[in-house]
C-alpha cells in the first residue's frame, strides 16, 4: 500500500495529479486481481503449511510490484530532493522480495513475518510521504490513512506469524483495504484536479 515520491518543483501540479491518479488506479486494480488469485488458490493455507508454488509466486510478486510501482512514480515525478525516499522504498521492496523468496521455501508463518516487517516499514514511509506531499499536491488524506493502517497491519502480521491458526486470508484483507484506499485516492485526486487553476 505504499507510495513514495514527492514531486519536484519541475513537475507541474496538473501532471502530478494526473500521473498519480492513473498510477493509483493501476495499483488498485493490481491489488484486487492479487486478492482474487490468493483467495481462490491459497487462502486456506495456515501458518505451519509450506506454501504451494502458486502461493509462493503470489507472495514474492507483491513486494516486487510495490518496488516497480515506486519506480514508475519516481520517474513520473522527476528528480527532486526527496528522491532518496523513493530509493529507500525501492530498496525495501527488493529486500522484501528477496526475503520472501527465501521464506516461501519454509512456512506460511515465515512468509507472514517477512510480509509484516515489509508492510510496517513501507507503511511508515508512505505515511511520511503523504504528510509531506499535502503541501505540494494536496488530497493526501487517503494515503495518510492507508500508510497508518499498513503500519498497524504489518505489526499484526509479524505478531501472528507464530500462530498455528493464522492463514493467508489475513494478507488478502490487507491488499483489499489497500486497493480501496488507492481507489479512494484516485477519486480524491480527480476532484482535486478539477479545482486546480488552468
Amino acid at each position: 500500500m505504499t507510495q513514495t515520491t514527492v514531486p519536484s518543483s519541475t513537475t507541474t501540479p496538473s501532471t502530478t495529479l494526473s500521473g498519480l491518479r492513473s498510477l493509483h488506479l493501476i495499483r488498485a486494480a493490481f491489488s484486487l486481481v492479487w486478492v482474487a488469485l490468493v483467495a481462490t488458490t491459497s487462502a486456506s493455507l495456515v501458518s505451519t503449511d509450506e506454501p504451494t508454488v502458486t502461493a509462493a509466486v503470489l507472495l514474492v510478486i507483491y513486494p516486487l510490484w510495490d518496488a516497480v510501482a515506486t519506480l514508475l512514480e519516481r520517474r513520473m515525478a522527476g528528480p527532486g530532493a526527496t528522491d532518496r525516499v523513493g530509493t529507500l522504498n525501492m530498496a525495501l521492496g527488493v529486500a522484501a522480495t528477496a526475503g520472501m523468496t527465501i521464506a516461501v521455501f519454509s512456512t506460511i508463518g515465515k512468509a507472514l513475518l517477512v510480509f509484516g516487517i515489509w508492510a510496517l516499514l513501507s507503511g511508515a514511509i508512505q505515511l511520511a510521504v503523504a504528510i509531506r506531499r499535502r503541501r505540494t499536491v494536496g488530497a493526501q488524506w487517503p494515503m495518510v490513512i492507508s500508510g497508518g493502517l499498513s503500519v498497524l497491519a504489518g505489526a499484526n502480521f509479524a505478531a501472528m506469524s507464530t500462530s498455528a491458526t493464522s492463514d493467508l486470508s489475513t494478507i488478502t484483507g490487507y491488499s483489499a483495504v489497500g486497493a480501496f484506499w488507492f481507489l479512494t485516492s484516485a477519486i480524491t485526486l480527480t476532484i482535486r484536479s478539477r479545482h486546480q487553476p488552468r
